[in-house]
C-alpha cells in the first residue's frame, strides 16, 4: 500500500476533509444493499475507515443494538475519526488484519480501499475471515474516457493512491478469484447523484443521466461516473 501518502500529512494537507462529504451518500448505499438483502448486523467494522463518518452515519440510522468499530492505518485519519467516537462506535489506529486475531463481524466494510492496496488480492484474502459478510465499494476508473484522458487515471494514482483500476466485471472477477462469493452489487452513479464541483463535471452531469437511464452498464463503461457497490460472502 502507498502507505507514506497517508502517514505523513500530506494526505491530510491535500483533502483536509478526508472525504467526509461523500460519507452520507455512501452510508446511504449501504444501507440500501442491507435492505435490499434483508441483512441486519449486530457488528460492523470498516477497514480503512478514514476520519469514521460512513461508520457515524450508519450508528445514527441503524439499529441501537448494532456496534461500529473502525480501523485505519493513518494517525491523521484517526485523529479525525475520534472526534465522532461515541457509545457504540470506536476508532483504533493500525492495520485490522495485524492488530487484532480473527474476529468475525456480522459485517465487514471494505468502502474504496482495496485499489489503493499493492497486494490488493493478499488482502481481500485475509479480510474474509474478519466478516461473515462483507460489503465493499469499488472505484470503476477503467473507462473509455478515462483511458482517452491519461491524465486522470494518473490524478488518481497522485492523489488519492489508486494503484489498480477496475471495470465492473474485473472487481467482480477480482472478488471471485480472491475467494468470494457475490450475493448482490449495483452502481453508485456519484457522478449525477452527488453535488460536483467543477464546471465541466456540471456539465457532464446531464448527458451521463441520460445515457445512465438507457443502459447503464454502457455508460459507465464509456462515461465513467459510477463506483460499484457488491454485497459478498
Amino acid at each position: 500500500m502507498t502507505e507514506t501518502l497517508y502517514m505523513d500529512g500530506d494526505y491530510l494537507k491535500n483533502h483536509p476533509s478526508w472525504h467526509t462529504e461523500d460519507s452520507a451518500w455512501k452510508a446511504d448505499k449501504i444501507k440500501k444493499i442491507f435492505s435490499k438483502n434483508k441483512i441486519d448486523p449486530k457488528s460492523i467494522c470498516e477497514i480503512g475507515c478514514g476520519a469514521g463518518e460512513i461508520l457515524n452515519q450508519l450508528q445514527i440510522s441503524l439499529p441501537s443494538d448494532c456496534e461500529f468499530i473502525g480501523y485505519d492505518i493513518s494517525e491523521d485519519a484517526i485523529k479525525l475519526a475520534k472526534k465522532r467516537e461515541k457509545e457504540r462506535l470506536s476508532f483504533y489506529h493500525g492495520d485490522l488484519l495485524v492488530s487484532m486475531p480473527p474476529e468475525v463481524f456480522d459485517v465487514l466494510l471494505i468502502i474504496d480501499v482495496f485499489e489503493h492496496i499493492e497486494d490488493y488480492m493478499g488482502f481481500l484474502r485475509n479480510c474474509k475471515k474478519f466478516g461473515g459478510y462483507k460489503v465493499l465499494h469499488i472505484p470503476l476508473d477503467m473507462t473509455v474516457q478515462k483511458i482517452l484522458r491519461p491524465k486522470v487515471l494518473m490524478d488518481a494514482r497522485n492523489n488519492v493512491g489508486h494503484l489498480h483500476y477496475f471495470t465492473k466485471e474485473t472487481a467482480l472477477a477480482t472478488l471471485v478469484d480472491s475467494g468470494y462469493e457475490i450475493i448482490d452489487s449495483f452502481y453508485t452513479p456519484w457522478g449525477f447523484e452527488m453535488a460536483q464541483k467543477t464546471l465541466l463535471k456540471k456539465i457532464f452531469q446531464l448527458p451521463l443521466r441520460f445515457f445512465y437511464a438507457i443502459n447503464p452498464d454502457l455508460a459507465v463503461r464509456v462515461m465513467g461516473g459510477s463506483s460499484l457497490i457488491v454485497l459478498a460472502k
